[in-house]
């Protein structure tokens, strides 16, 4: 089994790399661009499978996560990509997934702290 901290960091970089491609991008402008939804959406799921991956005593210990929610909408957009609601993917892309990055950084700077981490981009 794949370690718990590398499920972690894919949900940080998957994170970042959403921020990068929304700078500077409104959500209308989002909406129309399939290409940038796609990309969101493929970084969105990345995140919902390294939460559904973690054990569940890790997901257990950390309930400031809301770890199912992740998992749902990793499911959703996997399996019933058709209805997939555009507008609640770009809140989910420009609020969620930046507050989820900073927990995980956390946690990663907490639980691994000889390991290279990602800071917890406050700073």
């Amino acid at each position: 089994m794949r370690r718990e901290e590398l499920y972690l960091t894919d949900i940080v970089e998957a994170a970042d790399a959403i921020h990068q491609f929304l700078v500077g991008v409104e959500q209308d402008s989002f909406l129309r661009n399939d290409l940038l939804r796609s990309a969101v959406l493929q970084k969105l799921i990345i995140i919902g499978e390294g939460a559904a991956r973690l054990p569940t005593e890790f997901r257990e210990r950390h309930t400031e996560i809301e770890w199912e929610d992740i998992v749902a909408f990793r499911n959703l957009a996997v399996h019933v990509y058709f209805a997939v609601e555009w507008p609640m993917v770009w809140i989910t892309a420009t609020q969620d997934a930046p507050e989820l990055r900073g927990k995980i950084a956390r946690i990663l700077a907490e639980e691994y702290p000889n390991e290279e981490t990602l800071d917890d981009g406050d700073g």
